[in-house]
C-alpha cells in the first residue's frame, strides 16, 4: 500500500512511531464521546479507523464495544499499533485502498490523518466501504497558539514543513466541497491540556513527519531549540511538569 501514500508520511512516520506514541497528546474524552454518540458506534457495529498510526485514537473507540478495524499503510506504525493494542484488528491499507468489502462498515474515522489523503479518491473509497447512511468522523489535535510559548514552539519546527500536507491549510476541505457522496461537515471544538515534561515536547516535535525526515544533525539542532525554549520561556522555565494546551477539532458527516 506504500505506493499510494505521500512520500513524507512514509519516510517520516516510518521512523517516528516511538516518538509519536510518547509525544502526541491523547484526545479529550468529551470529543471521543461525542463522536461515538453521533456515529452510533455501539456493540454489533463495525468501525474502521483509517490512517490509524500507532492507535492513539483507535484504542479510545474500544469502550464502545464495537468491532474496530485499524487501517494503516506505514509498516512501522502498524507494528507499534499491534504491540500497544493487540486486541485491535490491524490491516495494511490506505484511505484510497481500504482492504474491506463494499458496504462492510457502519462508520469510518480518521484521526490526525485526512489532510494526508488524496481527498476525492478517499471519499469515494469511504463511500464504497460504508453502508448507506454510515457516519464519518474526522478529528485533529492542534496546538493552542493563543498561548505564547506554544506559538513559539510552532515557529521553531514549522519552518521545516516545506510542502508537507497540513490540516491548517484547509486544503483537505476542498474534497468535501466538491462531493455529492457525503452530507456537509458539522464542526465541534474542544479544549484540553496534556501534562508532560520537556521530553514530552521533544518527542512531540520529533514525531512530526517532516522533522523525522530531516538529516540527523539538523533534527538534533531543532530538538535542542525546543529544550532551550522550555528552559528560557517565563511560562515554562523551571517547571518539571508542563501544562501543554491543545484544542481539538471534530468534523462529522454521513454517507448520502
Amino acid at each position: 500500500m506504500i505506493a499510494s501514500v505521500h512520500e513524507k508520511a512514509v519516510v517520516g512516520f516510518g521512523t517516528a512511531s516511538d516518538f509519536y506514541e510518547r509525544g502526541r497528546p491523547e484526545y479529550p474524552k468529551d470529543a471521543v464521546d461525542r463522536l461515538i454518540h453521533e456515529l452510533a458506534i455501539v456493540p454489533g457495529t463495525t468501525v474502521v479507523d483509517v490512517g490509524a498510526g500507532t492507535g492513539k485514537f483507535t484504542r479510545l473507540l474500544a469502550s464502545s464495544g464495537a468491532r474496530i478495524i485499524a487501517v494503516e499503510p506505514v509498516e512501522g506504525m502498524r507494528r507499534k499499533l499491534a504491540a500497544v493494542c493487540p486486541w485491535i484488528e490491524v490491516r495494511d491499507g490506505s484511505a484510497e485502498q481500504i482492504p474491506l468489502p463494499s458496504g462492510s462498515a457502519d462508520s469510518l474515522t480518521a484521526a490526525q490523518a485526512f489532510h494526508w489523503f488524496r481527498g476525492e479518491e478517499a471519499l469515494a473509497e469511504f463511500r464504497r466501504v460504508l453502508r448507506p447512511g454510515g457516519g464519518l468522523g474526522l478529528i485533529w489535535n492542534l496546538r493552542d497558539d493563543s498561548v505564547d510559548w506554544m506559538a513559539c514552539l510552532g515557529r521553531i519546527y514549522e519552518r521545516y514543513e516545506g510542502g508537507t500536507p497540513r490540516y491548517k491549510s484547509g486544503e483537505w476541505q476542498h474534497a468535501f466541497a466538491a462531493t455529492s457522496l457525503f452530507a456537509p461537515l458539522r464542526h465541534c471544538e474542544f479544549a484540553h491540556t496534556q501534562i508532560g515534561t520537556v521530553q514530552t515536547l521533544v518527542d512531540r516535535v520529533a514525531s512530526a513527519s517532516f522533522i523525522a525526515a530531516l538529516p540527523d544533525e539538523t533534527r538534533v539542532q531543532v530538538l535542542e531549540e525546543v529544550r532551550a525554549l522550555v528552559r528560557e520561556h517565563p511560562e515554562t522555565r523551571g517547571k518539571e511538569f508542563i501544562h501543554i494546551p491543545y484544542r481539538t477539532d471534530l468534523f462529522l458527516t454521513y454517507a448520502l
